[in-house]
């Protein structure tokens, strides 16, 4: 199979997790040339990572890993165009910007994460690729709308799981710590290739012509299996509508009032913002005025919460913000829309898809 190179260079690739998997498909994207990165990922460069990622250096560690894959990825190809954004796929991600690529790319170590890069691919009408490295074993799968959902896959297990995250980082710790060679580079260059070579695919309009696959590797058999993978729940609710923005120029930012954006209609949360909470011990309240993911942070840093755990607190929040939200002169910033999004406005008439900046 040939691909066009024109095409290829006009692409706009998003790269989720600049890990040891990330560097591989970044690597590999560059050197086929697409011509347009954006690289996501909230994590720092640690000196474990230089055993195993092919982007880092010694003088990186301790910066933020999307900037030290930019300067790689810019010696390899000066000409090609690296817009990083350091934060989380679960909050930090704006739907329109996703709406803007050609194809996303998952490199993460956590079913929360992929769970977050199906919902928003979801809402933005684009195909993910899936991408899993444990020991000497890798998997890639493609998600694409309609056909496959990383939700509808989970099962039972997998759903209890959901939101616990475990960093590869701690197995390649142990490993070390153990006198092992981490197995990571291995396994990752082979996984990175084939999502690679997947997203290039789909870029192409090649993708998945038949059922959905898995592509499995085990390293220590050499072994190499492709098993239908097919999963498509038309009750998940994760399978919304697809969220087209109005045409027209943008004229809400992040910096935009909410009591100006509640005119054109109520805001609907993808996660709620909470404005103070309630030590369910002592009756104290505690004003938070952050979104939910943020709550914690909040309590432990404040003195006056007294170090109790939060399970001792119940959060008093809003799920959607409209005109009688009593904190109209909040930025959509400060409780939680990213830059770039699309929001989803309930009106008299039905539901409105507006982009901001």
């Amino acid at each position: 199979m040939e691909f066009d190179g024109g095409r290829l260079q006009d692409a706009h690739v998003m790269v989720v997790g600049c890990g040891a998997l990330g560097n591989e498909v970044l690597k590999n994207l560059v050197l086929m040339g697409v011509g347009h990165l954006v690289t996501v990922d909230f994590d720092y460069v640690e000196d474990v990572n230089l055993t195993r990622s092919v982007l880092f250096r010694a003088d990186d560690v301790g910066g933020r890993k999307v900037d030290a894959v930019r300067r790689r990825l810019l010696e390899i190809n000066p000409r090609v165009e690296v817009e990083t954004l350091f934060g989380d796929i679960s909050y930090d991600v704006g739907t329109a910007l996703v709406r803007s690529m050609d194809v996303v790319v998952g490199c993460v170590d956590s079913r929360w994460a992929r769970y977050c890069i199906q919902r928003i691919c979801i809402r933005a009408g684009r195909t993910w690729v899936d991408g899993g490295v444990l020991g000497l074993e890798g998997t890639a799968r493609v998600f694409a709308p309609g056909r496959n959902c990383y939700a509808c896959s989970l099962g039972e297990k997998g759903e209890e799981e959901l939101r616990r995250r475990m960093p590869c980082s701690g197995v390649v710790r142990r490993s070390i710590r153990a006198g092992h060679a981490p197995v990571t580079p291995l396994i990752s260059s082979i996984i990175g290739a084939v999502e690679a070579q997947e997203a290039i695919k789909v870029i192409a309009g090649a993708g998945q012509d038949t059922s959905p696959r898995m592509f499995y590797y085990e390293g220590e058999t050499l072994t190499v299996r492709t098993p239908e993978f097919g999963a498509w729940d038309d009750d998940c609710p994760l399978h919304e509508e697809e969220w087209v923005p109005e045409d027209g120029p943008v004229t809400f930012t992040v910096a935009s009032k909410v009591e100006e954006v509640v005119r054109e209609g109520e805001i609907s949360l993808s996660e709620p913002f909470v404005d103070y909470v309630i030590n369910r011990g002592t009756g104290e309240r505690y004003d938070v005025m952050v979104p939910a993911h943020r709550v914690e942070s909040v309590l432990e840093s404040d003195p006056a919460a007294g170090g109790y755990p939060t399970g001792m607190f119940r959060a008093h929040e809003y799920d959607s913000v409209g005109r009688d939200f009593p904190y109209g002169e909040l930025t959509l910033g400060e409780i939680g829309i990213p830059p770039r999004d699309i929001l989803k406005l309930k009106t008299e008439k039905g539901y409105r898809f507006i982009e901001i900046g």
